[in-house]
């Protein structure tokens, strides 16, 4: 590669991810940077990060998804952030295209990444699940929101979008108890954010969305297709969408063990 071309960083937030982060790592060794904020693993993680890079951080004082990424970043110093998860890796094809990409880097412009993911044996092409979102944009234009959960990445006013061939592979869930946990996590920080902007939910809400939910994965967008993990995906999806729903709704009326 050209020693004028841009640099990248890529920036991890972990936590007790080292069954998943090595995979990781070795799919960014191209990169100029990477840079791993743990937010207090009790395995080997930081042990491992530290075997890739230099660049390891610790902040236990959990802020939420789009803070600790927005901690991440600051710790960057390459033109380009690369956003990524412990449990992603980056396929041949896009890291072929980020290196060429770097060579003659567009201004004012962020990259739309696929991410493909691999659910309970499969990769799922269809169920809503094969989609693009910001992962690769300058370090100085912009950078993550401050939600808690489902955080993004803002796009400036006036800022092109892009596109670059290639997947960002997802491992997400190793099982069905793997599943539920991160669900559980994801549910009460949405009902957190929903809590603390004065948001309230019914069960019938819950009830509604879930039967939404379930619709779009599995007829609207073909989940049919994945094949049983497509089915399996759905019917999980909408009761993770209930559980958030009665998650806030619980809230509401108080309601917890009493002894």
């Amino acid at each position: 590669m050209s020693a004028n071309r841009a640099t990248i960083s890529a920036i991890i937030i972990t936590k007790n991810e080292q069954d998943s982060l090595k995979d990781c790592l070795e799919s960014l060794t191209w990169v100029d940077q990477i840079v791993v904020v743990d937010s207090g693993s009790t395995d080997g993680t930081l042990e491992l990060a530290k075997q890739y890079t230099q660049d390891v951080y610790i902040n236990q004082d959990w802020p939420g998804f789009g803070k600790q990424k927005q901690l991440a970043q600051s710790y960057a110093t390459g033109d380009w952030i690369l956003a990524i998860d412990a449990d992603e890796r980056v396929d041949q094809q896009l890291k072929h295209n980020i290196q060429n990409m770097l060579l003659n880097p567009p201004s004012n412009t962020v990259f739309n990444l696929n991410e493909l993911t691999w659910v309970f044996g499969r990769f799922l092409r269809h169920s809503g699940w094969y989609y693009r979102h910001i992962r690769l944009y300058p370090r100085e234009l912009t950078g993550y929101n401050d939600n808690l959960v489902h955080e993004s990445v803002v796009i400036p006013t006036a800022c092109q979008v892009a596109e670059l061939d290639g997947d960002i592979l997802h491992y997400s869930y190793r099982n069905i108890e793997h599943y539920l946990v991160k669900s559980a996590g994801y549910a009460k920080a949405w009902a957190d954010q929903r809590e603390a902007k004065g948001k309230r939910a019914t069960l019938g809400q819950g009830v509604l969305h879930a039967l939404g939910c379930f619709c779009k994965m599995y007829l609207l967008k073909r989940g049919f297709l994945d094949g049983k993990q497509g089915l399996l995906i759905a019917l999980l999806s909408a009761h993770s969408t209930f559980v958030k729903y009665a998650d806030l709704w619980a809230r509401q009326h108080d309601i917890h063990y009493k002894k």
